[in-house]
């Protein structure tokens, strides 16, 4: 069996960052990046997914976290692209429902394409956010079927519209009320 592990160090102006994975470990986790909640989150990836995961790093936390636990995504994937090789033999596909107290997450995994022609489908995640942020709205997106990286995107915008419209339709029978028990929306 080929030993599917890699390290990846990340040097920058604002991070220097080294990551080690296995990813064929028993969940043995070290870490430092002066971010203790980072440290905390990503200790479950290594222990709930079995890798075995080293992180150091430093970054420019006088200013604040962002560039850190950016850095140490971007150095994670690095890491993960390499103990991948040539990815022959992977199921491909993951997913994972996980409840804790009050709340359920669902995570879906696949290896796909990370382009639509020239667009970088990363996009999306900020046009959502952006939009989100500065409508006061909350918005949840699960694409829960699709082959067709093109067709998914249409069916998220889509289905966006659609529920926007009717977020705003008017309600005949309560137009004089804001719906909210709070009194406040």
């Amino acid at each position: 069996m080929t030993v599917r592990s890699a390290t990846v160090a990340r040097n920058t102006l604002e991070t220097q960052i080294e990551v080690s994975i296995n990813l064929d470990g028993s969940g043995k986790f070290q870490s430092q990046t002066g971010v203790p909640f980072l440290d905390h989150m990503m200790e479950q990836i290594a222990r709930h997914g079995l890798f075995d995961l080293q992180i150091n790093a430093k970054g420019d936390l006088h200013i604040d976290a962002h560039h850190t636990v950016e850095d140490v995504g971007i150095t994670i994937g690095q890491a993960l692209k390499k103990a991948l090789g040539d990815k022959k033999g992977v199921v491909r596909y993951g997913h994972s429902y996980v409840p804790l107290d009050e709340a359920l997450s669902r995570v879906v995994l696949t290896f796909t394409r990370d382009k639509i022609g020239e667009f970088d489908v990363d996009l999306f995640y900020e046009f959502f956010q952006g939009l989100v942020n500065h409508a006061g709205i909350t918005l949840h997106i699960d694409n829960l079927k699709g082959r067709n990286a093109h067709h998914i995107a249409e069916t998220i915008f889509k289905a966006f519209g659609r529920a926007l419209r009717m977020a705003v339709t008017l309600d005949e029978r309560a137009l004089q009320q804001l719906p909210s028990t709070k009194g406040a929306l």
